[in-house]
């Protein structure tokens, strides 16, 4: 079973072979957070940031 560690609370996780795939969303039991797989080998988690649109601006017209 792969393993990869929390970025947020440095807890271990294990995820199932259907989890550890690039770009699968899993939540850590100890913390709570989103986290995405960002890479498969050697498997890689990334806190997923809700709310937050870097590429926004408020100035632009949307049509």
């Amino acid at each position: 079973m792969p393993r990869a560690t929390c970025p947020v609370c440095d807890a271990e996780l294990r995820l199932s072979a259907s989890e550890a795939v690039f770009g699968r969303r899993v939540t850590c039991p100890e913390c709570g957070s989103v986290l995405e797989v960002v890479e498969e080998d050697p498997l890689e988690l990334e806190e997923v940031a809700f709310g937050f649109d870097e590429d926004f601006d408020e100035d632009e017209d949307e049509f």
